[in-house]
């Protein structure tokens, strides 16, 4: 069975010159190419994305790693805390969701969308409920 080192250089490397990411690999006297890469070019970045995505699409830490491996959803946090989105923005989306639907419900509206906006409208303009 093949190891990391020969997916890193006959698949990764060759895919991230491919992209632009890396310089084409300079060739020794054999005929073998080496390539320059540092820790930011590296396939680990690849688990760092993953999270980033996962955490922006709402998955919780917890989940997150149990799905990374880590035993402890607080390492988790530790490392990916700064990728977390906006809870200022999302608390705002949440309560004004949970106003306009209380006053929706004294008014008789059919939806929010027909008294406050949508939920981007009112989370973007920064104003208060309704």
């Amino acid at each position: 069975m093949r190891g990391l080192g020969w997916l890193l250089e006959t698949v990764w490397k060759p895919a991230i010159v491919k992209a632009g990411i890396i310089p084409e690999p300079k060739k020794d006297h054999r005929g073998r190419a080496h390539y320059t890469t540092t820790r930011r070019e590296g396939i680990h970045q690849l688990r760092h994305y993953y999270a980033s995505v996962m955490l922006a699409g709402g998955v919780s830490i917890k989940e997150l790693a149990e799905y990374l491996g880590h035993a402890d959803p607080a390492f988790t946090l530790r490392v990916y805390a700064h990728m977390l989105p906006s809870s200022h923005d999302r608390a705002r989306i949440v309560i004004n969701e949970r106003f306009s639907q209380m006053t929706l419900k004294r008014q008789g509206a059919e939806s929010p969308d027909d008294a406050h906006g949508t939920e981007t409208e009112q989370a973007t303009s920064g104003a208060a409920w309704p």
